[in-house]
């Protein structure tokens, strides 16, 4: 690092020869300098490299001389330069290429980007022409730059006056960073050709105007009517609305088709209005609270702001889908949800180019800079099965976190500096010129159509308001408040700047503003009789499939195949492909794996997830199986992808079983839980025709994604009316492997239970896992399910299935009752109700010891609750002491969710009223200790506990 600081320092007048005669070293030889300035020459424009060469070549001179030994025009001799003329003319060409170079690197730093000006004059040295030897009386001398800039030659003064034009003005350009030469050259040809700015016709202009007019008439007009209310406007940052227009329409030109946007609160209600074209009188009515029917709303709703959309516009005859996600107060947690669906909409379009349906991401400055979901969705632009083809971020740049200065909320010089991370251009500019502001959104279009990349404007603008409408930002921010009540708006700013020129006169300003108001008074008038549309719940992709608040166990969904079916499968996964090296160990797994689909018996657990993804996908759904190490998986049980030994080719037996079958995907996610659970969460909220699967390398890794498990996967069907089917596998069971592999904090899940929202299960079998799975896409509903995955158990001996047990006539299992033979009924004295691996340690514990006294019943879904068929099995033992054992502490585990459920549960059943005895771990404040011999012992005692009668 320090190394590259000094050779860019070194990039100064003064030191013009020695970068000269060190370009001439390393064209010789690239060894014979330092590797930090082998990079730089190696990063340096086409221009730039261009020009040294022609320095080189001594083949340029002051004009009306020429270089000694060199033909005058039409061969006559003219005066000839003396050679320290010549020197001294190379070395001012070095300069200004130096010049040019510093403002293409730090010129934003100088760029006027704060409408409020609150920082004062800027200054770098390294941007002062003086610091390459340019005094004020060398402005008007001639220097050759062999078109670099578009000139062959030009002064001094005229070389700075351009360098300022392009990188100082209301635009600053960050792009040096990057290293594809390719994007870095388009970008500079693309500011530099036409002095970074673009020429609108008039009528273009008025039509800014007039996206300004709506943009500030909206927050204005709800300013006065509902005075005081939180709305979370977006005045300061009204440009904000010309810059999605122009990527829309832009975006249209050059393909889009869809476009998937994703917001915070502030602006939310303006975009959609203004973007997405919600009716003002439907705004308006969830104002004023209009009543409305329960079939009407649906669900319990969410604050005006959160809301989301979706509309079809069209853009110069060209129609594109638009979709705005419904977010939480959870700044950035809805990124990755939007990645995700975008990743999904292009799969069902087909789009392998990722062409068609693009991801706009608006962001606040404070939470850009703060939260570190925008730095784990970033990540995932350019992984594979997560890339997206790029993604337009758009920073609306308030210069204030709620009430905290930019000094306080960030380290570096600007908030978007997190996105350097992936070598994306950030393009700056002053919200106050809104022609600039839509520049910069033609070139982050064109740029993202050309190259698959993200693409980040931070439109610097300010706050007019509080944090929202009621608050007092003075009592923080003073001086900043006092320049903002005095600051005219960018769109009066701009009207006076039209007027100014003649493209209209300052009445016709005036009578758009108003007509604006009358449209919006009209609105208000309609608002009191209007009723919304009804919920799109099942349009589209969504066709055919139904809601449910309650989980009706009568229904037996379809989830059995066909043996020839399961045979077929299984004999392709267990398959040694030809042409591949598989590892030895590999080879002798799938050997075993062919013997249990021969036989039919002792099909462990990670088999029967694998004939679940076949069986599915030989029917025409497509899997995909995403998480940290999901391919071979943590506990080296999976193998759904062999690597060939000698070349590391990957062969995807899942994607090898028929042809015309549907694909399997699965992805080695990077280290991120928010991140990666959020874009799958999108994924699956987009696309429901497919099984959609999130891995946690441990079940307990998954807190820390608990936002999009709390604010998306628990409560948006409720919340937003948006469903989802996501399968999330969590690791859990007590090994002795100490506080964080033990527990997936199943009382997380279940808390979050209600009103039939999800599925939470602990599968006992490795049969009922594999009806589990397949329940989620062959039932017409759609839940998340959140599965407590085993770890010892992938390897019990008497964790296993028969392929009969997945054949016609099966079905998933909410609950087991007793295995059939070894305890009477009648000779009950004690049932043991559990869920999970205790239930082997438990059962292995009673044959041991021939206890005939205690029935041991399993509960396999948790939620929703298994009423029925957990109240048929406790029937059959009226007068049995009834224990709920468990091996996490009391605090956590399923106990606190089960207990009172079953004393319900008698209370339906009438007679004598009984509550269950706890079993299990004390309540602890970490889940499980970090001593092995412990854990034995804790073990030990709860199984003796739960199966000794006393």
């Amino acid at each position: 690092m320090a190394s590259m600081f000094g050779r860019e320092t070194a990039v100064t007048g003064a030191n013009a020869t020695f970068i000269a005669e060190l370009y001439a070293r390393y064209l010789k030889d690239p060894a014979a300098v330092d590797p930090s300035w082998v990079q730089f020459f190696n990063e340096m424009a086409d221009d730039e490299r261009a020009l040294i060469e022609e320095l080189r070549g001594a083949s340029w001179a002051p004009r009306g001389t020429r270089v000694i030994g060199a033909p005058g025009e039409g061969g006559a001799a003219a005066p000839a330069a003396a050679p320290d003329r010549v020197r001294a003319a190379q070395l001012d060409s070095i300069r200004a290429l130096m010049l040019i170079r510093s403002h293409r690197v730090r010129g934003h730093l100088l760029a006027d980007l704060d409408p409020l000006r609150l920082e004062g004059n800027k200054h770098h040295p390294e941007l002062d022409p003086a610091a390459y030897g340019f005094t004020e009386a060398d402005m008007g001398r001639e220097v050759f730059i062999d078109h670099v800039l578009g000139m062959e030659s030009a002064t001094v003064g005229e070389i700075v006056r351009a360098v300022r034009e392009i990188y100082c003005g209301h635009i600053g350009v960050e792009f040096m960073h990057i290293q594809d030469p390719d994007q870095k050259a388009w970008i500079q040809r693309r500011i530099e050709n036409v002095r970074n700015r673009s020429e609108f016709t008039p009528d273009e202009r008025r039509a800014i105007l007039e996206q300004l007019t709506r943009a500030e008439g909206f927050e204005r007009f709800l300013q006065v009517k509902y005075v005081g209310t939180k709305r979370f406007g977006i005045e300061g940052g009204e440009s904000a609305i010309p810059v999605l227009e122009e990527i829309l329409r832009r975006g249209a030109q050059l393909g889009v088709e869809e476009v998937v946007i994703g917001m915070p609160h502030r602006g939310r209600l303006n975009v959609l209005a203004n973007v997405m074209q919600k009716r003002y009188a439907a705004i308006f009515s969830e104002f004023q609270g209009v009543p409305s029917s329960p079939e009407d709303v649906q669900g319990s709703g969410d604050v005006k702001y959160h809301l989301g959309t979706s509309a079809d516009r069209e853009f110069d005859g060209r129609v594109v889908h638009l979709s705005l996600t419904a977010n939480p107060s959870h700044l950035e947690a809805v990124d990755p949800v939007v990645v995700g669906k975008v990743r999904a909409k292009q799969d069902q379009r087909r789009d392998d180019r990722r062409r068609k349906v693009l991801g706009i991401l608006i962001h606040g400055d404070a939470a850009f800079a703060g939260q570190g979901l925008v730095a784990e969705t970033l990540s995932l632009a350019q992984i594979r099965g997560y890339h997206t083809g790029g993604t337009i971020h758009l920073v609306v740049n308030n210069q204030i976190g709620f009430t905290t200065s930019p000094k306080y909320a960030r380290s570096g010089t600007y908030c978007t500096d997190v996105a350097k991370m992936i070598q994306a251009p950030i393009l700056h500019v002053n919200g106050d010129d809104p022609e600039a502001v839509v520049h910069v959104a033609r070139i982050a279009t064109e740029f993202q159509r050309e190259f698959p990349v993200d693409v980040v404007i931070d439109l610097v603008c300010y706050r007019r308001h509080g944090h929202n409408e009621a608050d007092e930002p003075a009592f923080t921010q003073p001086l900043m408040y006092r320049q903002i009540a005095r600051h005219p708006t960018t769109r009066q700013l701009y009207a006076e700047r039209l007027v100014s020129e003649g493209v209209l006169d300052r009445d016709q300003a005036d009578a758009l503003f108003a007509g604006f108001q009358a449209v919006l008074e009209t609105e208000l008038e309609a608002a009191a009789s209007y009723k919304p549309n009804k919920a799109d719940w099942f349009e589209g992709k969504w066709a055919g499939l139904a809601t449910s608040q309650d989980d009706k166990e009568a229904r037996e969904e379809e989830t059995a195949v066909a043996g020839e079916i399961l045979a077929e499968v299984g004999l392709a996964i267990a398959r040694e492909p030809e042409g591949v090296n598989v590892n030895r160990k590999i080879v002798r797994q799938l050997q075993a794996k062919r013997e249990m689909i021969e036989t039919g018996e002792g099909i462990d657990w990670t088999t029967a997830e694998a004939l679940a993804f076949g069986t599915i996908l030989v029917e025409g759904t497509p899997v995909r199986l995403s998480g940290q190490d999901s391919g071979r998986g943590t506990f080296s049980q999976r193998h759904s992808v062999l690597v060939d030994q000698e070349t590391e080719d990957r062969y995807v037996p899942l994607n090898n079983i028929r042809q015309g079958q549907a694909r399997f995907e699965v992805l080695d996610s990077p280290l991120s839980e928010a991140g990666v659970l959020g874009f799958e969460y999108g994924y699956s909220s987009a696309e429901p025709h497919a099984l959609v699967v999130w891995e946690a390398q441990f079940g307990d890794f998954a807190n820390g994604a608990q936002v999009i498990i709390d604010q998306f996967i628990a409560a948006a069907e409720r919340k937003w009316l948006r469903l989802s089917g996501l399968v999330m596998l969590l690791p859990h069971g007590y090994e002795g492997q100490g506080p964080e592999h033990s527990s997936a904090r199943v009382e997380r899940y279940l808390q979050l239970c209600g009103e039939n929202n999800m599925r939470v299960v602990n599968c006992t079998t490795p049969a009922n896992y594999f009806h589990a799975l397949r329940r989620q896409v062959r039932s017409n509903i759609r839940k998340p399910l959140v599965v407590m995955t085993p770890k010892s158990l992938l390897r019990h001996r008497l964790c296993v299935s028969r392929l009969g047990e997945m054949g016609p006539g099966t079905c998933f299992h909410r609950t087991y009752g007793e295995v059939a033979g070894p305890v009477a009924a009648a000779r009950v004295k004690r049932v043991v109700l559990c869920a999970g691996k205790v239930y082997y340690d438990l059962l292995e514990a009673r044959r041991e010891r021939g206890i005939k006294e205690v029935a041991i019943l399993r509960i396999e879904q948790l939620y929703p609750f298994p009423w029925r068929s957990l109240s048929a099995l406790l029937g059959a033992y009226p007068k049995a002491e009834l224990v709920w054992c468990q091996e996490e502490p009391a605090n956590m585990g399923a106990w606190t969710f089960v207990d009172r459920r079953l004393e319900e549960m008698f209370a339906r059943l009438g007679g004598k009223a009984k509550r269950a005895r706890y079993v299990g771990r004390a309540e602890a404040a970490s889940t499980a200790g970090g001593s092995y011999k412990a854990h034995l012992a804790e073990q030990a005692r709860i199984v003796e506990e739960a199966l000794t009668l006393g």
